[in-house]
């Protein structure tokens, strides 16, 4: 998060843009998917959750983060139940009632708060949280955190879960933001990837002001807090790898993180979003050890050479040519960056050219992804929106607190048309997707820093046809994190992958979805197992729900 309003910058960006428009490189003018709108069934579904801060007017740094969530089946009941971050009072903030993290059991279409009996109220100030069964006994565990001590709740399989933090080995104690599971050394168990950010201590908050306004101090006021790559041992324990694993000993900023093959070799790299730092791209070796590569591939800095405020991050393929682009949310004034990867170990930025560039500039951007919501085959991209400070008004005049989402429509031609979400007025911050109501279309939730979270269902995005695809490992990984899944349909091919963590701070529903037009049978489905198998189906139905085991 950065103040940096770059008149100049803003300028020779549009500069950039008009000149794409010139030769012929322009956003497509064609409608929107009017099939498809979202409503918001917040209240319908029972969501009580309310985002706690910690804010007291000493403008703490940490208060303006917000926090994830996560969508996942905890009780292997085939939908998708919902856990919600939250914060805690910080030094002379009260609250009425001590706040916690919320789990939310998906319940024929309510949700049921689940949270004392399952024991996954943590009270600590919370920010991310991640997925993954990393002791392979078929039930999914948690992990969250926190500015203080991360929790790992093992599911118990019962409905409840345990913290096994201190003996697994991954509590830590810095300002931890992301998180993601991730078999790097393809042993069968999930090891685990934590980003951490600045280090901060609430006895020595830096005093920001812009105009002779307080305002939320910016990350250059903060020395950075090196992440940790833990290796799971397969005996419930794990081990801190980072430096033998070749995770860079230069800390980052970081915030986001997602895993994901980007050099289609096989195994799964790690891409770290930074905040006013460098970008960091970890490519896997394919021994146990990685290579940062961002500034080499292209992804680290901005195209003028600068360290953005890098906030959320994605993998997706939105062109269908089979390479996993990124997607990169920044501060206000600063493009989201869309990279299209060349297929030859480099990207390029393409934001404006794609029509995503000029419509990201005014707003300040978390919580990313590339999601089919109308089932045409091909991503678009969803981006949650919020200012840092919630009296940007008096400092900034073109400033907004509140912002609308956004999300960018696919054109199939390389352009993108964007639109907003109605739903009431909030600072967004993390997001999750999945077909909360097992309808054949994507949902949408959103977690809002000081308020509600929004429960958004896609309603006409299963107009079109659709296949949704649940991987489960036997010799790889229960949970199969980092199996790619290639779909052919004649001439178009989409590719997904399986993965923990993603976005900003949060966790989507791990079966994979595929929209499929009109296309009423599936010529072939592919799945390239992370530990090298590959097995393919042939001539599959359309509109079904579809677990594909690895075969021993």
């Amino acid at each position: 998060m950065q103040y940096n309003h770059s008149t100049i910058f803003l300028i020779f960006s549009l500069i950039l843009f008009s000149i794409g428009q010139e030769n012929g490189i322009t956003q497509k003018s064609t409608p929107i998917h009017e099939s498809v709108k979202f409503t918001d069934i917040t209240k319908e579904v029972d969501i009580q959750f309310r985002d706690e801060n910690g804010e007291s007017g000493k403008k703490y740094f940490i208060e303006p983060l917000g926090r994830g969530l996560a969508l996942f089946d905890y009780d292997n009941d085939d939908d998708l139940d919902l856990y919600l971050v939250n914060g805690c009072d910080l030094p002379a903030a009260i609250s009425s009632t001590p706040q916690t993290n919320v789990l939310y059991r998906n319940d024929d279409g309510k949700f049921i708060d689940v949270t004392s009996n399952a024991s996954v109220g943590d009270t600590g100030y919370g920010l991310g949280c991640c997925t993954g069964d990393y002791n392979n006994d078929g039930y999914v565990d948690l992990y969250v955190t926190n500015y203080g001590p991360n929790i790992l709740y093992k599911n118990n399989g019962d409905g409840t879960f345990s913290a096994v933090t201190d003996e697994s080995g991954v509590g830590g104690n810095q300002l931890s933001s992301g998180c993601a599971f991730i078999d790097y050394d393809v042993d069968g168990y999930l090891d685990l990837y934590v980003v951490n950010y600045v280090q901060f201590d609430t006895n020595e908050n830096p005093i920001c002001t812009r105009k002779g306004i307080q305002t939320y101090c910016t990350p250059e006021t903060l020395d950075a807090e090196a992440d940790i790559l833990y290796r799971n041992n397969g005996d419930g324990t794990f081990t801190d790898v980072t430096k033998k694993a070749g995770i860079t000993s230069s800390p980052g900023k970081g915030l986001g993180i997602v895993c994901g093959d980007v050099d289609n070799d096989g195994d799964v790299d790690i891409f770290v979003a930074n905040d006013t730092t460098p970008n960091q791209l970890y490519l896997n070796n394919g021994n146990a050890t990685f290579s940062e590569n961002a500034l080499f591939a292209g992804v680290a800095l901005s195209e003028d050479g600068r360290a953005f405020s890098g906030m959320g991050v994605n993998f997706g393929d939105y062109d269908n040519d089979g390479f996993m682009d990124i997607i990169i949310t920044n501060f206000q004034d600063q493009v989201n960056n869309l990279y299209h990867n060349t297929q030859n170990g480099f990207f390029n930025d393409v934001s404006f050219t794609t029509g995503i560039g000029e419509k990201s500039l005014p707003y300040l951007a978390w919580g990313v992804d590339f999601v089919d919501f109308n089932n045409d085959g091909w991503q678009d991209i969803f981006v949650a929106n919020g200012h840092l400070d919630d009296n940007i008004a008096k400092i900034d005049p073109v400033g907004t607190y509140e912002q609308p989402n956004q999300i960018y429509w696919n054109n199939q031609d390389n352009s993108f048309n964007e639109s907003q979400i109605s739903m009431s007025p909030s600072s967004s911050r993390g997001s999750a997707f999945g077909d909360i109501d097992n309808d054949g279309d994507v949902d949408i939730v959103i977690a809002n820093i000081k308020d509600t979270p929004n429960v958004l269902r896609n309603d006409g995005g299963n107009s079109q046809n659709w296949v949704t695809i649940k991987l489960v490992g036997s010799h790889c990984s229960r949970d199969a994190f980092g199996a790619r899944v290639t779909l052919t349909i004649g001439e178009l091919t989409q590719i997904r992958e399986v993965r923990s963590g993603s976005g900003y701070l949060s966790q989507n529903d791990t079966r994979l979805h595929f929209g499929l037009a009109e296309a009423e049978r599936i010529d072939s489905i592919s799945v390239r197992w992370v530990c090298g198998k590959t097995e393919k189906l042939k001539n599959v139905h359309v509109n079904q729900f579809l677990v594909i085991k690895e075969k021993q």
